[in-house]
């Protein structure tokens, strides 16, 4: 393989200092605020990869130091840091800036044309300028999502069920471990891998052979993503590399490319709703860009961000209605995504610690008891639930407000009634031998009635939840996964313990 010679790596360096940037609009960016360092990466991927250098001079990091962020109102502010480390303090959020930070940290640290360069940037880097958003995202259940899954028992045994291989083997259905690439672009895909270096590879390109990082598990973007330097998290999850806009973030295709129907059909049921109707109909006038997102104003209706995180102010951009947080579930008093049934949150977003009163990592038993020393306490339930009835009475009536909120309780319970209908059929399966399943130390998830059950809270029961909280989308209520599926379910579940009773019968 050809090695990258002395000759073309100066033909590249002389590039960096002749390389023009140009910012939206065809304006220049001044080299002066580019580090030499970045100039380089420029030259050579301004040939090499321009689509990530075009993205990147289309964002904010390309037009602005954190100097000048820094001298922002506090309101209008989009960095968190008080302080800056001196060197990159004057010049603009460059390649340089991002992918050398922390390199005593990083496993995936090389030797990149004589500049140590990490490949992976990660929550850790970013909090050097954003470390509020940092902590807030680690505390989260996003962040914890790949622990989440991976250390629980229970979960873990879902997943193997979901996701598994499987053979036929002396007339018995068996599974077969998965690959990681099988893993990686399913719940894995969503939740987060671990990233791991397998040393270095070489790879060929136009200028010649270069060494770089083996990574395993890779690509992935899951938002728990486990990272060489032992962070949790993917920011670009949200903030896709290399433009990191927070108008994507604010739109709803970037949530809708996780929460999705059947199990979590938050986007499904937006673009029913009614919210979903004004913002399809009127978000080409909207200032997705705008720091405070200003209600009436930059938007019209709510999208994820709009509840769930973003800073909100009145129109006069003064009065606070919601401070900004990074901590997706800190503004939810109960988790509708429950297995089994809705609960209050949970108070850490690293939910392996859980256990029940019956000793399994859940935060309920089969019943619905809830696990109540790691969940929320009812003050902090009613603190939260009043917090986040200030963002729906900044455009609604508090009538109407109450009353939607009324509803969302009375469906939840009502829900949670069906869910533990289905689940004590489940019991009398296990019990009457009709199913194997926990009571004999076996894989809850993989017989039919175990999966009917699984149907019922996981697909109908969230369907209904997501369709009461989020304002209007009665189809999803009903028919699409909703009552009549559940409804429908539970004669399913009944049906079949009948059958098997008359079977062992004869």
């Amino acid at each position: 393989m050809k090695t990258l010679t002395a000759v073309a790596l100066a033909a590249i360096l002389f590039l960096a200092y002749l390389v023009v940037i140009q910012a939206p609009g065809g304006q220049s960016i001044s080299q002066s605020q580019i580090s030499p360092q970045t100039q380089t990466c420029l030259a050579c991927h301004k040939l090499y990869t321009p689509g990530i250098v075009e993205d990147w001079q289309r964002s904010l990091h390309s037009q602005e130091s954190p100097a000048s962020a820094m001298k922002k109102p506090e309101l209008e502010r989009r960095i968190s840091a008080r302080e800056i480390p001196a060197h990159l303090e004057n010049v603009v959020v460059g390649c340089y800036e991002c992918h050398s930070l922390n390199p005593e940290r990083h496993q995936d640290n090389f030797d990149h044309f004589g500049f140590r360069i990490n490949v992976i940037v990660s929550p850790q880097d970013c909090a050097t300028c954003h470390p509020t958003e940092a902590k807030e995202y680690s505390m989260s259940k996003k962040a914890h999502a790949r622990g989440n899954l991976e250390k629980n028992p229970v979960y873990h045994a879902l997943v193997g069920t979901v996701i598994s291989q499987k053979a036929v083997k002396d007339g018995k259905i068996v599974q077969q471990e998965t690959s990681d690439f099988t893993r990686q672009e399913t719940c894995f895909g969503c939740h987060g891998t671990e990233v791991k270096v397998n040393g270095l590879r070489e790879v060929e390109t136009q200028i010649g052979g270069i060494k770089v990082p083996n990574l395993i598990n890779w690509p992935n973007q899951g938002v728990g993503r486990v990272n060489p330097d032992g962070s949790l998290g993917s920011c670009t999850a949200c903030h896709p590399r290399h433009a990191f806009s927070i108008e994507m973030a604010r739109k709803p295709y970037t949530c809708a490319q996780c929460h999705l129907d059947p199990d979590v059909p938050a986007w499904n049921v937006y673009k029913e709703s009614k919210h979903g109707n004004i913002y399809f109909s009127h978000y080409q006038r909207w200032d997705f860009q705008a720091v405070p997102w200003k209600v009436g104003k930059d938007f019209q209706a709510p999208t994820c961000a709009t509840c769930h995180n973003s800073l909100i102010t009145a129109p006069g951009g003064k009065t606070v209605i919601a401070e900004r947080t990074h901590d997706f579930g800190s503004r939810l008093w109960v988790r509708l995504f429950g297995l089994v049934y809705s609960h209050p949150q949970p108070k850490h977003g690293d939910t392996t610690i859980i256990r029940n009163k019956d000793g399994l990592p859940l935060p309920t038993t089969f019943t619905g008891e809830p696990a109540s020393e790691y969940l929320i306490s009812q003050e902090e339930q009613a603190r939260r639930e009043a917090h986040f009835k200030k963002i729906c009475q900044s455009c609604h009536s508090t009538q109407w407000t109450e009353k939607h909120f009324a509803k969302l309780d009375n469906t939840v319970k009502e829900v949670d009634s069906m869910i533990l209908a289905s689940t004590l059929l489940l019991v009398e399966a296990w019990k009457n031998n009709l199913a194997e399943g926990l009571p004999h130390g076996k894989n809850p998830f993989d017989e039919t009635i175990e999966q009917m059950w699984i149907r019922q809270w996981l697909f109908y029961g969230n369907s209904i939840k997501y369709a009461s909280a989020m304002t209007g989308a009665p189809d999803y209520a009903t028919f699409k996964n909703g009552w009549w599926n559940l409804t429908e379910n539970l004669q399913h579940m009944k049906d079949w313990i009948e059958l098997k009773k008359k079977a062992a019968d004869r």
